[in-house]
């Protein structure tokens, strides 16, 4: 298994995130690449708040075997970023309420305040167009965005949230204040 302290940065990334309704049960993914060619992601049946060493697996791109069918099924996804971004380390998939909801109905997410502007900034909403292959759509579609878009979030209209980044910490801060922002201006109207 992966080294003791990336799974417990992991877990506790996970609780906090889950505590925040950005993961729900059953429902998000996080990965941490080992190397050029392998990841550690959480496994379909992972429970957020109670990530445990054995909820996480370990996938080795270049060898596709049976842990692909036990792993999250964001697996294709990360894989892909992690090939077309080396310098990802880490990648998270969360639907925190707030943004999630304000990108059902703009194009644009702007934040109106000063964390929100200084750390994020404006970001464009992605539009799936339609779900019935999103899934079959999204690893190449998430790859190039974060190939040809700035900055380490990208907002899915009616998906979520997909984030990456070489620091742990720094993702999940990025998602929080991404997810303030849009509290702050949906309470603002």
């Amino acid at each position: 298994m992966a080294d003791r302290h990336l799974i417990e940065a992991i877990q506790h990334v996970s609780l906090s995130m889950f505590r925040k309704n950005f993961f729900g049960v059953y429902h998000g993914s996080i990965s941490a690449r080992i190397d050029t060619g392998s990841f550690l992601i959480n496994k379909k049946e992972a429970i957020f708040d109670e990530i445990m060493p054995e909820s996480l697996i370990r996938i080795e791109s270049d060898n596709p075997d049976y842990r692909h069918n036990i792993a999250s099924i964001d697996t294709p996804i990360h894989e892909e970023v992690y090939r077309e971004i080396p310098h990802a380390k880490y990648i998270a998939y969360t639907m925190p309420p707030y943004v999630t909801a304000y990108a059902l109905a703009h194009d644009v997410f702007v934040p109106r305040d000063y964390f929100g502007h200084e750390m994020i900034g404006e970001i464009a909403i992605y539009d799936p167009q339609h779900f019935s292959d999103w899934y079959d759509r999204a690893p190449h579609a998430i790859a190039n965005h974060f190939k040809t878009h700035p900055g380490h979030l990208m907002l899915v209209r009616g998906y979520g949230v997909y984030a990456y980044d070489r620091d742990l910490g720094d993702m999940a801060k990025k998602i929080a204040i991404l997810e303030n922002s849009a509290r702050l201006l949906m309470l603002a109207g």
